[in-house]
């Protein structure tokens, strides 16, 4: 049995607390794959329980970005629907335990992560690399 690292769970709450929203979408998206491939696993093993389980935290980080969404641009509008496609994946995997809609979510989920990614790493390099200019 493993000792739980006292330092551990305080780290994380720091992280989270400290992100900037950019970072926190970035960390919703890889919770979101890390579920997503959790429940693989899970429809693998023929573990029904966890299946559902993780599969129902995948839903809820896209019910979540899905909420948080402003939608008064036509990207924005884009955005929700695409997320409102991965949940009705997500929805059908659970359902039918279907390894494929699984792996279409995973797929979508996995592009908004890398193009998140770049986004930020875009922003960062605007905002630092103008940092000495006048």
């Amino acid at each position: 049995m493993a000792i739980p690292n006292p330092y551990a769970a305080k780290y994380k709450q720091n992280t989270t607390a400290t992100a900037s929203p950019g970072e926190l979408t970035l960390m919703l998206y890889n919770g979101c794959l890390k579920f997503i491939k959790l429940a693989n696993t899970a429809i693998e093993k023929n573990d029904v329980e966890a299946k559902n389980t993780n599969i129902i935290k995948a839903q809820n980080i896209i019910r979540e970005l899905m909420v948080t969404l402003k939608t008064d641009s036509e990207l924005g509008q884009n955005m929700l629907r695409m997320y409102d496609f991965v949940l009705s994946r997500l929805i059908d995997a659970n359902v039918k335990s279907d390894r494929a809609a699984l792996a279409e979510a995973e797929q979508f989920v996995t592009e908004f992560r890398d193009t998140w990614k770049e986004v930020i790493a875009i922003d960062r390099k605007q905002r630092h690399g103008q940092g000495g200019q006048a």
